[in-house]
């Protein structure tokens, strides 16, 4: 069953005619382009390339990399109440404390930009996590860590663990705009609870 309440204003916690919902009625377009995004990536018709608890774990991951918030629990709830949701908790929790630092970092090609290389971090996935996580959703968790704290890092042989550990073609597009679309959708709701805040 597809969610017809706007995910964004949920996780903002935005009234109907209250003066964000003023704001966000301006841009309706956007409004609905982010809903349809988060229906897609999240309650899409076929997840044969990409499981729902999959999806959700990877949520979960995502935005607990970036601290506390509406967004992470969120999703922290959402792979609860899916079928091996409660098996993975527990691993993706230990992960998200494994894999917590700033950024962004890497290294540019020898350049101009070489100045502002910056070393950090190189995540992996516990040995202790591994089983329950197994290859697929350990290999996915590492090259999400890689687009959220190394982007400037990513290079052929990263998605050439996804393709060994399980991953499709179609199944690595998804989880990459799953990635994306949390970055942004973080991003979205902490900007609206500001304001929320500021106006109050």
């Amino acid at each position: 069953m597809m969610s017809t309440q706007d995910i964004i204003d949920t996780l903002a916690g935005i009234e109907p005619g209250s003066a964000l919902d003023a704001i966000r009625a301006r841009r309706l377009q956007a409004r609905e382009n982010a809903q349809k995004s988060y229906l897609s990536l999240f309650e899409p018709t076929d997840a044969s390339d990409f499981s729902l608890a999959e999806r959700a774990a990877v949520a979960a991951f995502v935005t607990g990399l970036h601290g506390e918030s509406p967004v992470a629990a969120f999703y922290r709830e959402k792979l609860a109440a899916n079928a091996h949701g409660a098996r993975l908790l527990e691993a993706i929790g230990a992960e998200i404390a494994r894999g917590r630092t700033s950024g962004p970092y890497g290294s540019y090609p020898a350049g101009p930009l070489s100045i502002e290389n910056t070393a950090g971090l190189i995540y992996r996935v516990s040995a202790a996590s591994k089983p329950a996580l197994g290859a697929r959703l350990a290999a996915v968790l590492e090259h999400a860590h890689l687009l959220v704290f190394r982007p400037r890092d990513a290079a052929s042989a990263d998605m050439k663990a996804l393709l060994d550990a399980g991953w499709s073609n179609s199944g690595i597009v998804t989880f990459s705009q799953l990635v994306a679309f949390l970055s942004f959708q973080l991003r979205v709701v902490s900007g609206l609870r500001t304001l929320a805040a500021a106006n109050a």
